[in-house]
């Protein structure tokens, strides 16, 4: 059995399918994890969504911040309703409940012990390792699949609270907690989450750096891959592997081939870039 890790997807259905052949990949052995951001802004996000969905054990996906916005529009949180309606699709689809419903139902993070790497969208703080992620991850999805789903939704987005505490409760703590999973770039060296610096490395300002180089970082033993910063790119540093490699902005759509005892294996197919020529701004004020 291979296991193969995908950056952010995004609604390239045709990019994703290019993949599959060139890696050959076979659901009756093989096994794909995504790293969130299956949907939103690319051209056949419900395509997307029913394929995944449809490879059950196949597949592993843990949510994204454009996963999760899906699932707030459609507990009416029109906040960051985007002008160009690409999950309308999904929304006004016949199988919307079931499709929604099996999303709500990923978690943050993914960890095979056995083959000895975790994937998760876009972070952690440096104060977390593995397993206590892991527990945080864990709260964010009990919220998701419980009762408080609806009001999760509705009060998800925000930049605050930076600051990590055991003492935050409610939607103070499972906000933090949800920012880091899904949105996370850069922290300062206090640990803190630096949510308004989203460029490539070098374009941050002072005392802010890459979640993955702030020293001390407690998960920095742990192989982690993770997607969500396509203007990072492809990149390997410090047991962290970035794999969202820009597809829906004329990139590549980017597969890594796991083993727990030799080197990855970099797989990458060349996207037509569906949002190169529109307007650059890849964040939404608050979702990414």
């Amino acid at each position: 059995m291979a296991v193969y890790a995908i950056g952010d997807v995004q609604g390239c259905y045709n990019e994703l399918q290019k993949l599959l052949e060139t890696i050959r990949f076979d659901p009756g052995k093989d096994c794909l994890w995504f790293a969130g951001d299956l949907v939103n802004r690319g051209p056949d996000s419900l395509a997307t969504l029913r394929f995944v969905k449809g490879l059950g054990g196949a597949a592993v996906t843990v949510l994204g911040n454009h996963d999760l916005h899906l699932l707030a529009l459609s507990q009416g949180n029109l906040k960051h309703k985007a002008s160009d309606q690409t999950l309308a699709p999904i929304l006004n689809a016949e199988d919307r409940d079931e499709l929604l419903e099996w999303l709500r139902r990923r978690p943050l993070m993914h960890h095979d012990r056995a083959l000895d790497y975790a994937v998760i969208h876009a972070g952690l703080p440096p104060q977390w390792d593995i397993d206590t992620a892991l527990k945080r991850a864990q709260e964010v999805e009990a919220a998701l699949r419980g009762e408080g789903y609806s009001y999760f939704c509705t009060h998800m987005y925000g930049n605050e609270p930076s600051s990590w505490s055991e003492r935050l409760e409610g939607m103070d703590r499972l906000r933090f907690i949800t920012n880091c999973f899904t949105r996370l770039r850069y922290c300062t060296l206090k640990g803190d989450l630096a949510l308004k610096e989203k460029g490539p490395p070098g374009s941050q300002r002072y005392g802010c750096l890459p979640w993955y180089e702030v020293p001390g970082r407690a998960s920095e033993s742990a192989r982690i891959l993770f997607g969500h910063w396509s203007t990072l790119g492809f990149s390997q540093a410090r047991n962290t592997w970035a794999l969202d490699s820009g597809c829906l902005w004329g990139g590549k759509l980017t597969a890594l081939k796991l083993s727990k005892t030799e080197a990855a294996e970099v797989i990458q197919v060349k996207c037509k870039g569906y949002r190169a020529k529109k307007n650059q701004a890849r964040t939404l004020p608050s979702l990414s």
